[in-house]
């Protein structure tokens, strides 16, 4: 049975990281998943009401997510059969190399060492194009599933906030894709962090 399910990210994010980096592989092992991954800006959903919405600033004032988001919507939409590998470098980059994924030589070094055109996906992210996508599905995923972070999993009848605290583990998504449709529970939260 395929589980179908939406997923949100923004790559500054260490638990989207866990989360994705466990998605990636679940379907690298050949787990019947059919992923929806929408792009989700942690800027624009600090923002106050009334405040300039991050889409519509100058690049300079949009918030350090935003490059590295262009980026992924680019080479999700144009290059979708090598967006699991850079997914996951993305995420790397930031999170297990500290490198500032806000810069777009950063970005365009991640494309290249998966095997892309760095000029083809720049030039795609830079599009206003894209932009526009990733604002569209930012404030659909708001709007229709009240999602306020990431990472978090969209059904047709939920959408749930998940922190997984270990990297990569696809037995822990597979717990997570049975527990979603189940509405008897609406949050389970532990009060402080396991060791």
């Amino acid at each position: 049975m395929t589980r179908t399910f939406g997923i949100t990210w923004d790559y500054r994010c260490p638990f989207a990281y866990n989360v994705h980096a466990a998605i990636v592989a679940a379907l690298q092992a050949g787990e019947p998943l059919d992923v929806t991954f929408i792009p989700f800006s942690l800027d624009q959903g600090r923002l106050e009401p009334g405040e300039t919405p991050i889409w519509d600033r100058p690049p300079e004032a949009r918030g350090s997510g935003m490059t590295a988001l262009c980026f992924g919507v680019a080479v999700r939409d144009h290059f979708p059969e090598v967006f699991p590998e850079f997914h996951v470098a993305v995420f790397a980059a930031r999170h297990d190399e500290a490198r500032a994924i806000a810069e777009p030589a950063v970005l365009r070094e991640v494309a290249g060492a998966v095997g892309l055109d760095a000029d083809a996906v720049a030039d795609i992210a830079a599009d206003p194009a894209t932009l526009a996508r990733l604002a569209a599905e930012h404030t659909a995923a708001v709007a229709d599933h009240d999602v306020w972070g990431v990472p978090t999993f969209i059904t047709t009848t939920s959408a749930t906030y998940v922190r997984l605290m270990e990297r990569g583990r696809v037995d822990d998504l597979l717990r997570i894709l049975d527990l979603l449709d189940l509405e008897s529970i609406n949050e389970f939260k532990r009060t402080r962090v396991p060791r």
